[in-house]
């Protein structure tokens, strides 16, 4: 059944095991601070308290030898991450529609495995079950290896509205109106018709119908009525190229504090919350069988009414992102849990097919109620009754597929 909103101990562990300050090391030392203590922005302890050496002494991260292992690790390679992780900067693309439009995209999974890591793509396999109805959207590659789509716009004129409910629940939110919308062929999924196998890539387009000049934000701030409402700097070239930066969000997948970039949704108040293209062709995707075969999704696990409070080392969920800001008056993340990413699972997919979660009446008196970072935690507590769907309903999906590339994995 389809659901649409309508308008209106555990740190210690994790921080423990990160050893070094160099390279990626600092991007987790940063944001694994904010992933999983709050919103303080301090750095975890070193692993030389309690030790009789210097920090200088320690190896190298784990992952550095074996990626399976303690990171972080870099997925989307493709982007250069700054050092707080809080933005990825990746190649921009120059496509054309077939009826001459520009298309400014990014490439961040592949269904083409030998090419996501010539590229420093994601590989996903399940992506290939995403070839059903509008969702992907065909391409022609021409031999200046640019793009021609058949079709599929994106209007970025709109500007994005989030208007919270009133303070004793502020989700679902009063007003949610994204700041871009697809049209009916939209999608960011891309399948190459002339290519062999046929290989899906998802290409979320950035910029549509305008020329380079009018959406060079390489040393101003973006116009949002142009570009997507997570650019934070675009700076394109002439004849296609440059480079596009963007915002990203922390999240866990299987207790690991983790990034992904959220760029499209099919549902127009969830592409509104997360600063993404509302993609209504993203909805023809079956749901609710994620992990079984021929499933193109992984599973997504919002918190609805998780503990508030900028400073509440348990803050989690849509109501403390509606609600907490942090001292610059930013909106803090909701901090989601989501499914398998690469290096964790093998059924990764950008897609997610979101499962809103929302802890019981009973749960809150009783002070059950805290930070969830593991899907199987999550689970469990959904068999056990504290945690249940929107207002009471049985748990499990709501219809909506949001599509959220993984960038880095912290742990």
């Amino acid at each position: 059944m389809r659901m649409r909103f309508l308008t209106g101990g555990r740190q210690s562990r994790a921080l423990s095991l990160i050893g070094r300050t160099a390279g990626l090391a600092v991007i987790a030392l940063a944001v694994v601070a904010s992933a999983t203590a709050g919103s303080a922005q301090v750095p975890p302890p070193p692993p030389s308290i309690g030790a009789v050496v210097p920090l200088s002494y320690f190896g190298p991260m784990p992952s550095s030898v074996m990626k399976e292992l303690v990171g972080p690790v870099h997925l989307l390679r493709a982007g250069k991450i700054n050092k707080g992780g809080t933005r990825i900067t990746l190649p921009l693309y120059l496509g054309h529609n077939r009826d001459g439009k520009n298309v400014w995209y990014i490439l961040t999974d592949t269904t083409d495995k030998a090419n996501s890591e010539s590229l420093g793509l994601n590989f996903s396999g399940k992506l290939a079950y995403a070839n059903v109805g509008r969702a992907a959207r065909e391409a022609t590659l021409l031999k200046n290896a640019s793009l021609v789509f058949d079709a599929g716009g994106v209007d970025f004129s709109p500007a994005r509205k989030v208007v919270p409910g009133p303070a004793a629940k502020p989700f679902p939110p009063r007003i949610g109106q994204p700041g871009a919308t697809g049209d009916a062929e939209y999608s960011p999924l891309v399948r190459i018709i002339n290519q062999p196998g046929t290989p899906i890539y998802n290409a979320p387009i950035v910029a549509f119908d305008v020329d380079a000049k009018e959406i060079n934000f390489c040393k101003r701030p973006p116009n949002y009525g142009l570009v997507h409402d997570r650019v934070i700097r675009i700076c394109p070239r002439g004849n296609g190229g440059g480079t596009v930066t963007l915002e990203t969000t922390p999240v866990f997948s299987f207790a690991k504090p983790s990034l992904y970039i959220s760029t499209d949704a099919s549902d127009p108040v969830v592409a509104a919350l997360d600063k993404g293209i509302f993609a209504p062709a993203l909805a023809d995707i079956p749901v609710g069988r994620d992990d079984s075969a021929f499933s193109a999704l992984e599973r997504l696990f919002p918190i609805a009414n998780g503990p508030t409070g900028r400073d509440n080392p348990q803050r989690q969920g849509l109501a403390s992102a509606l609600t907490d800001k942090d001292k610059k008056g930013k909106p803090l993340p909701p901090l989601q849990v989501i499914g398998g990413i690469p290096t964790v699972a093998l059924d990764y997919s950008p897609l997610w097919d979101l499962q809103l979660a929302e802890w019981t009446p009973g749960a809150i008196r009783k002070g059950y109620r805290a930070r969830i970072i593991d899907e199987f935690e999550l689970l469990t507590l959904v068999a056990g009754g504290w945690v249940t769907g929107p207002g009471g309903k049985k748990f499990g999906s709501t219809g909506i597929i949001v599509n959220c590339p993984i960038v880095l994995r912290f742990l």
